[in-house]
């Protein structure tokens, strides 16, 4: 690929502008990585998918079909068809069906385990899609003993990444008492006039302590300011 630019090389051509943009000759050059004595990477993509009348020959050819192709042997014919067989299992196996927590009970069951027991304050948001399904969990703020400190820009930055309709917040109190302190109730209202803001509803909060949680939903707890 020596009279090819650096920039329109595949595997630059793609960290550029991502796979979509590349031919299947690129995608396939991709593949099989470096070229041979029988040609650089996109001489030999060009003649396998010349020799098998393209990708959908390809996809149904077998090693024997592959290794005849000069400059592939059994390691890149080995490429080929993981590659191959790798886009036929994206498209016969169903995503996992999200978590959905229909109670803050549920959730904070979830959550317990993982996060309760922490020596210090952890302090994380689950963030949900539309129909309230969780699509990520994600600590984003470690503090001490007895306090984290929050940003919300940190907070809705994650949310907004992952396209979150909405986030519950939690955070551990290593006392092993999920009542909430003023701070607490002070975070979550700052943070919910953010998420008011952002157009990403804050629906709860939880507090993780010893074997308990303290939602403040369940409590009737959550507050706007008022101006």
């Amino acid at each position: 690929m020596k009279d090819v630019a650096n920039h329109d090389r595949p595997r630059e051509k793609l960290q550029r502008l991502g796979a979509a943009a590349l031919g299947d000759n690129e995608l396939v050059a991709v593949v099989l990585g470096n070229g041979s004595r029988a040609g650089d990477a996109l001489d030999v993509a060009n003649r396998l998918l010349a020799q098998n009348n393209g990708l959908y020959g390809l996809a149904r050819a077998r090693p024997g079909e592959l290794r005849g192709v000069p400059g592939v042997g059994v390691a890149r014919a080995s490429q080929i068809l993981a590659a191959v067989e790798l886009g036929r299992r994206t498209l016969i196996r169903r995503a996992p069906e999200r978590l959905k927590m229909q109670t803050p009970r549920e959730l904070a069951a979830h959550l317990m385990p993982q996060y309760a027991a922490a020596a210090v304050e952890q302090f994380g948001i689950v963030m949900l899609d539309t129909r309230h399904r969780v699509l990520r969990i994600k600590i984003v703020s470690i503090g001490s003993i007895d306090m984290t400190v929050v940003h919300p820009g940190e907070v809705f930055r994650e949310a907004a990444a992952a396209s979150a309709a909405a986030i519950v917040l939690f955070h551990n109190h290593p006392s092993g008492d999920p009542t909430p302190s003023r701070d607490d109730l002070a975070l979550t209202t700052r943070l919910i006039n953010a998420g008011d803001i952002m157009g990403i509803d804050v629906v709860d909060h939880l507090i993780l302590g010893d074997g308990r949680y303290f939602s403040l939903l369940e409590a009737g707890r959550l507050r706007r300011r008022v101006d």
